[in-house]
């Protein structure tokens, strides 16, 4: 997967900008607020369809403009693909691919493969399970469709009983019959939803032990518990013993858009007891576990993005990292540094080419 070049219409601090990019690795270099960030999240905007900081599509268009572009010019086993982005206040934003509008943005999820490292990935340690839960189906989606069109319809489902619920706490009444027409398929989609990921798991925690112990060079003892409402238990009778509760709240308090992803280090909480670097070495492990698994399920080798990767790890460990270009591990990468000379040295000790565009 290699993406040769990119041009940015509004976007975010953008006016107007392309950008040519070498095979390998691309730096990106200048002082805070010079917009390095931006350009690796019209990369991400590229590959999903929204950007990886703030979802809100409108706000990512430049102040007192009324629209951004985004478009890119991929490579991907030997073809070129030609991604735009774009969107309007007031209208629905548009993805193309060659030209062809998508008639559904989520067809369009797995073809450009890629993953983010970001400070901002902080927040699958510090904020709630709903962000966890996002970080498992993006991974997971990205090479089963069928998961990704299963959730959307299950989330769907989960919206109409929760206003079911509602009607019946504003009416005072309660039918069994339309509530059951729900439950049925909620149970359905919600057990397939369950095991696919403790499947994906099963896969994916070895690969993320591995990344630990060689990013923090420690016999430290890593896992990742899913904590599930269907865990060892009978979908149907979960969602039937919380319907009391449910009528109470007026929304859907089991199922599987509850679920959560609990980081452990040597059997504690990385929340609670995880030293700041142990946290960061956790976070930069799970990135890399999931370039790994995407690159073994798609067998497409991921675009890497590295956004502020010093403020992460210290200069061994991202020198470590970057090594690891030399084996033939990653393909192309992207890197945003305050330090244009910090980042040429890390780079030099690389055999790839590179480019190094200062803002």
């Amino acid at each position: 997967m290699q993406l040769n070049s990119i041009s940015l219409i509004n976007y975010k601090s953008f006016s107007s900008a392309d950008f040519e990019f070498d095979e390998k690795i691309n730096c990106f270099v200048g002082n805070n607020g010079v917009g390095k960030t931006n350009v690796l999240d019209a990369i991400y905007h590229l590959a999903f369809a929204k950007s990886y900081f703030n979802p809100i599509t409108i706000q990512n268009i430049k102040h007192d403009e009324d629209f951004f572009v985004v478009n890119g010019n991929f490579e991907k086993n030997n073809q070129e693909e030609k991604i735009v982005v774009s969107a309007k206040k007031g209208v629905k934003r548009v993805v193309k691919r060659n030209g062809k509008i998508y008639d559904k943005i989520s067809d369009h999820i797995g073809l450009i493969p890629l993953v983010i490292i970001s400070p901002a990935d902080r927040d699958l340690i510090t904020e709630g399970s709903d962000t966890r839960r996002k970080f498992l189906d993006g991974v997971i989606s990205l090479s089963n469709s069928l998961y990704l069109n299963k959730l959307i319809t299950y989330n769907k489902l989960l919206q109409q009983r929760n206003a079911l619920l509602k009607y019946f706490f504003a009416n005072r009444k309660f039918d069994s019959d339309a509530l059951a027409v729900y439950d049925e398929q909620l149970v359905d989609l919600g057990s397939f939803i369950h095991q696919v990921r403790i499947d994906f798991l099963t896969s994916f925690t070895p690969i993320f032990r591995k990344y630990y112990q060689q990013i923090s060079r420690t016999e430290e003892v890593v896992d990742i518990y899913y904590k599930a409402d269907f865990n060892n238990a009978n979908p149907a009778q979960v969602l039937e013993n919380a319907l009391q509760k449910d009528m109470q709240l007026q929304y859907t308090s089991v199922g599987t858009h509850k679920d959560d992803l609990v980081f452990l280090l040597n059997d504690h909480a990385v929340k609670k007891f995880g030293s700041q670097g142990q946290q960061k070495s956790f976070l930069t492990a799970l990135k890399l576990a999931q370039f790994e698994f995407i690159k073994q399920e798609s067998g497409t080798v991921p675009i890497l993005l590295l956004d502020d990767i010093f403020d992460k790890l210290d200069e061994s460990r991202v020198a470590q990292i970057i090594d690891m270009v030399n084996d033939e591990q990653f393909g192309q990468l992207f890197i945003s540094d305050t330090h244009p000379e910090r980042t040429e040295a890390v780079i030099k000790q690389t055999e790839q080419s590179y480019k190094i565009f200062k803002l």
